[in-house]
């Protein structure tokens, strides 16, 4: 039997290495999918946001509960969000609490568009119509479950 040499034990290490890092994954295997969220809001002062929505991603379609909660909120307003989800590598990957910090007002109709990311990375790039009438001058977030 053979013993191997420090040269050939090196690559052998190293190749092992390799090939363990090889199977993490990573930002170019992380992939997009689309999302469609109702949520309403309501608030004097402290607000709420409760809805639901679909994500797809892998030619399936997950349930989603949206909730929230805000700081400066004063009226009542529905939305429905349209948009993109980035950096998923399992639908699992969209659950988490998502904040935002703005202000705005909405009379009627209007529009609203927001960016948001999670601390798994994933970064929700949002816009749909909204309606109702609501100010906010507001700190909050909401967090995504999968029913």
């Amino acid at each position: 039997m053979r013993i191997l040499g420090g040269a050939t034990k090196f690559f052998a290490a190293a190749a092992a290495a390799l090939a363990l890092v090889a199977t993490f994954p990573s930002q170019s295997q992380a992939a997009t999918g689309t999302v469609r969220l109702h949520v309403v809001k309501a608030g004097v002062v402290i607000g709420g946001s409760n809805g639901e929505g679909v994500l797809y991603f892998g030619h399936r379609r997950y349930h989603l509960r949206v909730t929230g909660s805000g700081i400066g909120t004063l009226g009542v307003a529905t939305v429905d969000l349209v948009g993109t989800v980035s950096n998923l590598r399992r639908p699992s990957d969209i659950v988490g609490s998502y904040s935002d910090a703005g202000a705005g007002l909405a009379l009627g109709g209007g529009a609203s568009a927001a960016t948001l990311q999670n601390d798994r990375g994933v970064v929700l790039q949002l816009q749909g119509p909204q309606t109702g009438l609501q100010i906010a001058l507001s700190v909050g977030g909401m967090t995504i479950a999968i029913q």
